[in-house]
């Protein structure tokens, strides 16, 4: 069994955040999974520890790099293509590979030069300004006239399982309609991980697309929003969301 929270922990490392000593403890004294496997590699540790210390060999590391070179996935996903494309809500700044769409971001007045080095930095691979194909155009277009994408033309294959779940759950609730984080939370098997969820929601790479601006908090309340709750509110609106 995998512990969603300790995904969100390494999510943080893979981000550059350190997480607290006091907060991995506090974790640990009152996750069960957690202290199971704790008890388990405890002892492989131990046994790990006693063996005498063995070089690699040479040639090694660059055995590794040659087997990721060779990955269909690395190859696949090697460099992603992006755009800026009009939009009823302004530009928007749209990655995609023959996978599908891997990123969209709302303009926040930064040149496409910078747009892509922070993409780039995002997505953790090369990225290149490109010419949009039809389909890329046409995904903007579908969306904004229906408000909904097909999952399928969504490539997030990149995030944990988790990020995953949350964000595919988030697509299945209907424009103008808004569901809590604890809600998605249940819907995926997590009850208790609604905090979890918010974090999938701010690390969506695929904005508007997936709808996190659907989710908020359990009051009701629009909560945060990467580019501002008056841009949330703004969507939620054109949606025809009208809060009870």
């Amino acid at each position: 069994m995998r512990c969603c929270d300790v995904e969100v922990l390494w999510d943080e490392m893979r981000e550059g955040i350190e997480p607290r000593r006091e907060h991995v403890l506090a974790h640990l004294r009152r996750c069960s999974t957690c202290q199971n496997l704790y008890r388990q590699y405890e002892g492989v540790a131990y046994c790990l520890s006693c063996l005498p210390a063995v070089d690699p060999p040479p040639s090694l590391v660059s055995r590794i790099l040659d087997h990721i070179k060779a990955s269909p996935a690395y190859r696949h996903h090697r460099t992603d293509s992006l755009a800026r494309i009009p939009s009823p809500i302004g530009p928007l700044a749209i990655a995609w590979s023959d996978s599908g769409v891997t990123f969209v971001g709302i303009d926040r007045g930064e040149d496409l030069e910078t747009a892509r080095t922070n993409i780039e930095r995002r997505l953790r691979r090369p990225v290149r300004v490109a010419e949009p194909p039809a389909w890329v155009l046409e995904a903007v277009t579908n969306f904004f006239r229906t408000w909904r994408v097909d999952p399928k033309s969504i490539d997030v294959t990149s995030l944990s399982e988790f990020e995953r779940a949350a964000l595919l759950k988030a697509a299945e609730i209907p424009p103008g309609q808004v569901r809590s984080y604890g809600w998605i939370a249940r819907e995926i098997g997590h009850p208790q991980s609604a905090r979890a969820v918010g974090q999938a929601m701010a690390r969506n790479p695929v904005a508007l697309f997936f709808p996190c601006h659907r989710v908020v908090d359990a009051s009701g309340a629009l909560h945060n929003y990467g580019y501002g709750v008056e841009m949330k509110a703004r969507i939620l609106q054109m949606e025809g969301y009208r809060k009870a």
